[in-house]
């Protein structure tokens, strides 16, 4: 009978072994799921902030850029005027002058438009 008791004991060892490893195993597999869930509830609480950041670094990016556009179009605006401004400075000073280079510059455009239109035309036949 001591064999039979000897092989309980063995079998309830055994048993208890396999139980508190069984219990282990499950611990860890609970303290994994939670450190997953965690980790997922981090992962939502963080997104949205990324994504805002993100919306306010597109905004800055953005407003810089049209503020640049804008301070070039006034720096394009403020060198039109000067050249206007000259022109006619120049025109008020020499008149005669101011208009012989308008006739040179329109007889040149009329020479270049014909000359266009010419070949053009002989191009197509």
């Amino acid at each position: 009978m001591q064999k039979t008791a000897s092989a309980h004991d063995t079998a309830q060892a055994v048993a208890e072994r396999l139980a508190e490893r069984a219990d282990h195993a499950r611990d860890r597999m609970h303290a994994a799921v939670d450190s997953l869930h965690h980790g997922a509830d981090d992962l939502l609480h963080a997104a949205p902030n990324a994504f805002s950041r993100a919306a306010a670094q597109m905004e800055a990016i953005t407003r810089r850029g049209v503020d640049r556009a804008r301070e070039a179009g006034h720096r394009v605006s403020d060198s039109a005027h000067l050249a206007r401004d000259r022109t006619l400075g120049y025109v008020s000073n020499e008149p005669v002058k101011s208009l012989l280079i308008a006739v040179a510059a329109g007889a040149a455009v009329a020479l270049l438009a014909g000359w266009l239109s010419r070949s053009r035309h002989t191009t197509r036949y």
